[in-house]
């Protein structure tokens, strides 16, 4: 299976996932994984922020969520990146460490973030180094998403 094909099946799986995990932390997580996985270069471009837009928009699946909702807690945390690196990173792992004690609601998250992280068309070892970051965090196997 070729890393196309590997998407594609994520994206099946993330869309299934989202709908189950639709609250205020899920969401919270879900704009602080995207910022994260933004900020990978250590700066996040309006040409990123607007990509985010394009694929919360387009994906069918976050929108169980509203657009305003996940923006505002997007750019809240694409601020603290701004401010400094670190302190958006502490800030955003703290967000999405929230699903460690749920599994599902985990991996559904880090295939956001793998779906994310190559919405660009490519999936850069800066990328890989964040989510496989996040899979350590939330106590899920960097193996199950071929990281």
């Amino acid at each position: 299976m070729g890393i196309g094909d590997w998407l594609r099946e994520q994206k099946d799986k993330t869309q299934a996932g989202i709908k189950q995990f639709a609250n205020k932390d899920f969401m919270e997580a879900i704009a602080a994984g995207c910022a994260l996985i933004a900020s990978a270069d250590g700066d996040i471009s309006s040409d990123e922020k607007q990509k985010m837009v394009g694929y919360i928009n387009l994906n069918e699946s976050l929108k169980v969520f509203k657009l305003n909702d996940v923006l505002t807690r997007f750019n809240h945390y694409a601020d603290m990146f701004a401010f400094d690196y670190n302190v958006g990173k502490a800030e955003a792992m703290k967000a999405i460490t929230k699903m460690k004690s749920k599994p599902d609601a985990a991996k559904t998250l880090v295939a956001v973030c793998c779906s994310i992280g190559a919405a660009d068309g490519t999936f850069d070892k800066d990328e890989i180094a964040l989510v496989r970051e996040m899979c350590s965090n939330l106590g899920v196997n960097p193996a199950d998403f071929k990281l």
